[in-house]
């Protein structure tokens, strides 16, 4: 009885070994090559999958997913024979497991090698100047050669980047100090050219002022002058308008020559004033005027003796003057 027990806890362990070596469960993402007495089989996709033990043998999973291939800086002769060290990675994927298990030992080393060869004859058709500023045209040659040299690998080079070149210590001293003259150069043209538009804006706002000054000068001149204008207008119509109305009343009043002889005498002195007045014109009704006024004068004065002589006779009593009234 105890023997039995022990055949079947015997015969049970076996059947658990079986079926978990039966078992195969695969990752997302990843795929296992199969091998069956040494051979390939099949590849086994993610998920549940059975395999028959002792015989089925999983040669090496394979990752799907992307990998970066990220080796040391390569060195690397340009076409105007300047060393460059070259930092790339790139971005490989695999297609086909069964290629690459079987025809390549390890595609990553493969890849790696392929990639530093090829950078190498891309860099050396450019020169130093090309070859820092045209990183976009590498990455697409060395995407180009390595996809299409990995496609019978099962291999995708999915992306190639540059990330870094680094030229000689003596190379990069001397682009600083190019690149700082240039710097100097560009700052040294933008001073001048805002020193120059300074300038121009300086004197177009002198002109415009100018231009303005001048438009304002003339404009005060012109209302200066109208109004001068205005004002001798107004002064004239008043003269114009005293002498009707000294007409009118020397036609409606009885005005002795006399009288406007008079008159004349007051205004000569305001016409020698002038210092342009150099010949007067009298007229010849003057001698008449004169005449009068002279005349006038007689009379006064004897109006005047004849009140003296008035006031110097004595009265009838004998007391004084008499005063006339």
């Amino acid at each position: 009885m105890g023997t039995i027990v022990i055949i079947l806890l015997i015969f049970v362990a076996i059947l658990a070994v079986i079926g978990w070596r039966s078992v195969r469960i695969v990752p997302q993402a990843m795929a296992d090559v199969v091998e069956r007495f040494g051979g390939y089989h099949r590849t086994l996709s993610s998920g549940f999958n059975i395999v028959v033990p002792f015989v089925d043998h999983v040669r090496e999973r394979i990752d799907l997913r992307v990998q970066v291939v990220s080796f040391p800086p390569q060195a690397a002769i340009t076409q105007d024979n300047l060393s460059v060290n070259v930092d790339t990675a790139v971005y490989v994927r695999v297609t086909d497991p069964y290629n690459a298990t079987y025809k390549v030992a390890s595609f990553i080393q493969a890849v790696e090698q392929l990639a530093s060869a090829t950078l190498r004859n891309v860099v050396g058709g450019m020169d130093l100047e090309q070859t820092l500023t045209s990183r976009d045209q590498i990455n697409r040659e060395l995407r180009a050669v390595l996809d299409e040299a990995t496609a019978e690998w099962g291999i995708e080079v999915s992306r190639v980047e540059l990330k870094a070149i680094e030229p000689p210590e003596s190379v990069q001293e001397a682009m600083e100090k190019q690149m700082r003259a240039d710097r100097d150069k560009r700052a040294e043209i933008l001073a001048a050219e805002g020193q120059k538009q300074s300038a121009i804006l300086r004197a177009e706002g002198e002109q415009s002022a100018a231009v303005l000054s001048a438009q304002g000068a003339a404009d005060a001149e012109k209302v200066r002058a109208k109004a001068q204008a205005e004002a001798m207008t107004v002064r004239a119509r008043g003269e114009a308008d005293a002498i009707t109305m000294v007409a009118k009343a020397l036609k409606s009043g009885d005005v002795s020559q006399e009288v406007l002889a008079y008159q004349y005498l007051q205004k000569l002195p305001e016409i020698a004033r002038g210092d342009a007045n150099k010949v007067w014109i009298v007229p010849s009704e003057m001698g008449r005027a004169l005449e009068g006024i002279g005349g006038i004068f007689d009379r006064v004065r004897e109006v005047a003796g004849e009140a003296q002589g008035d006031s110097a006779a004595p009265d009838a009593n004998g007391t004084g003057p008499t005063r006339r009234v």
